[in-house]
């Protein structure tokens, strides 16, 4: 299962609708065919998606809470409840009078097209699901990217009725979809370990693994014993070290190191299932060589045949200059409410120095407000007089 698009309107925190494209909307050139993946051909016509999807803001501006929404779809969408799902907390504030309505569109496996639309309510504390159906349609109905997400003229699939005493209030129909064609999305959300830093991988590091982050050590062999760890650390001309918890590994390996190898082995294993890897903050603890190398692989089909996604946030500006194109970075601002623009219909131009374009502030809202500069300037100049 390929994301393609969604549509959400009515979330709390959020100013207006947002839409997320992973398809590709800017035209697709043979090079640019090179570092993509392919999803579908009918015809002559190839439709790609993007294998890098970042979004970029000042502090405070919504970042991590879009990610959070990302992670919520793709745990709907493999028959999650709602209200088991850890970061459904954006959909705290709703009220029992609003509601948050989602079209998800995706791709199957079984060369299908499809529109998840779920109609999401709250009542007694709790998120139940108030409207939903499927549509599908065949790709060699598609025509062109205009009419990829054209479900007009489709029948209903999957309706739900909330008659069926089987399906749980907060699970959706998607669940019936599932089990018909033995689909899904595979997702590594790592939101949870932003601010952690502990080794959570349970097996051996591959050796060039280690190197590459730490040339210093020989090997790191992890076995997992019941509730405890069996860990040998081995620096190069030294003697092994023992331990029992991988948090013990922090009085020996750098915060980036740990980070590092998580992130790497997360990113391994989305290349063998073509699946999602969700990252707030990639560049804490990472040098640029670090993050460029790991985007790189993301964008080489030798290394990334079945299209695995790297989904991240990031403060850091240089990191745009990464991409050859526009329609795989999305800015995020704060202004009355979240909303993210895909830059694309910000920027015309592929050839512009991306970083230099954002921290000018030509995109507005990309960078720290003139007046709170100046007001932080005084503070501090008052502070030192003192």
């Amino acid at each position: 299962m390929k994301l393609l698009k969604i549509c959400a309107s009515g979330l709390p925190h959020f100013y207006g609708n947002c839409e997320f494209d992973f398809a590709a909307l800017q035209r697709v050139s043979k090079d640019d065919a090179e570092d993509m993946k392919c999803l579908f051909t009918v015809g002559s016509k190839s439709y790609y998606q993007n294998n890098v999807i970042s979004f970029i803001g000042v502090n405070a501006s919504g970042k991590t809470t879009i990610l959070k929404l990302l992670t919520l779809v793709c745990r709907m969408l493999n028959n999650e409840a709602l209200n088991t799902i850890s970061c459904s907390e954006i959909l705290s504030n709703l009220s029992p009078e609003s509601e948050v309505v989602l079209d998800i569109y995706f791709y199957a496996d079984n060369n299908t097209v499809n529109l998840l639309h779920t109609v999401i309510s709250k009542k007694e504390e709790r998120l139940y699901i108030k409207d939903e159906y499927l549509k599908s349609k065949p790709t060699a109905k598609v025509k062109s990217k205009k009419n990829l997400y054209d479900f007009d003229d489709i029948e209903t699939e999957i309706q739900r009725d909330t008659d069926e005493a089987f399906l749980l209030e907060d699970v959706s129909i998607c669940v019936a979809f599932n089990k018909k064609t033995g689909d899904r999305i595979s997702l590594t959300d790592t939101l949870q370990f932003t601010n952690l830093n502990e080794l959570s991988i349970l097996d051996d590091c591959p050796a060039e693994l280690i190197e590459f982050f730490d040339p210093s050590v020989e090997y790191l062999k992890i076995k997992k014993e019941g509730k405890s760890s069996d860990i040998r650390l081995k620096f190069k001309n030294e003697e092994e070290i023992i331990m029992t918890k991988p948090l013990e590994l922090n009085r020996y390996l750098s915060s980036g190191t740990i980070k590092g190898i998580n992130i790497y082995i997360y990113a391994m294993r989305s290349f063998r299932t073509g699946g999602y890897v969700i990252v707030d903050e990639l560049e804490n603890h990472f040098n640029h060589e670090i993050i460029s190398t790991l985007i790189g692989f993301y964008r080489d089909n030798k290394i990334n045949p079945k299209g695995a996604v790297l989904i991240f946030s990031t403060h850091y500006a240089e990191l745009l200059d990464e991409f050859d194109r526009n329609d795989n970075i999305y800015i995020v601002r704060n202004t009355d409410g979240i909303n993210s623009k895909n830059l694309s219909y910000i920027l015309d131009r592929n050839d512009l120095k991306k970083s230099e374009v954002y921290q000018s502030d030509y995109l507005e809202g990309t960078s720290p407000k003139y007046e709170s500069y100046m007001k932080l300037k005084k503070r501090f100049f008052y502070l030192y007089q003192r």
